[in-house]
């Protein structure tokens, strides 16, 4: 596809941008579930009942994210409803939508379509998937600890700041694939082929 002139040098972020806003298009519009705080609320793929993964890594980002508050002192519980609970009653609960697996969709997804070589994308996209996964502990670990004593940011904190620097990294990661990765493969054949 040829851009206008003045556009080209951004076609990189361009197909990044269009890449990301369709994934995440197509994600909203088929994979639908309940946000409420309900950690049993069914989440389906055009009809079709996908709860059971997304339970799975609630409780298991509850489990990982309560052992991390723990091995820093914190005494919070993690109850059967997948709340983690203060002792002083502040709580924030672990739903389906906190799992991270839609960022990791997001970001297999602008990697997967986004030019580069298929042998490089079979590690980096594992290897991207694990930051995700990290970042998404990190991200409820940090959430939770802010809310003992400070339950008013949790607005600010889940919807706005932890959200948006999320896909700051999905952006990081995505120059360094761009940058590091696809520049390097690109500047490598054309010295091949021009020398």
């Amino acid at each position: 596809m040829k851009l206008p002139e003045k556009l080209e040098p951004y076609r990189g972020v361009l197909l990044f941008a269009v890449i990301l806003m369709l994934s995440n298009f197509f994600w909203k519009y088929t994979v639908l579930g309940d946000e409420s705080n309900s950690i049993d609320s069914m989440v389906t793929f055009w009809g079709l009942d996908i709860s059971a993964p997304f339970i799975w890594m609630a409780h298991h980002v509850a489990h990982v994210s309560e052992a991390i508050l723990h091995f820093f002192g914190s005494k919070v519980v993690l109850d059967t409803n997948n709340v983690l609970r203060h002792p002083n009653g502040n709580s924030v609960v672990i739903i389906w939508a906190c799992t991270g697996l839609k960022q990791a969709y997001i970001f297999f997804c602008i990697i997967a379509f986004y030019r580069g070589p298929w042998l490089k994308k079979l590690w980096y996209i594992p290897l991207g998937l694990g930051v995700v996964y990290l970042f998404n502990i990190f991200r409820i670990t940090m959430i939770a600890a802010s809310v003992e004593n400070h339950p008013d940011w949790f607005d600010f904190l889940h919807f706005y700041f932890f959200k948006y620097l999320f896909y700051g990294i999905i952006f990081i990661m995505w120059v360094f694939w761009e940058e590091k990765i696809v520049g390097k493969t690109i500047s490598t054949n054309s010295s091949i082929s021009g020398g």
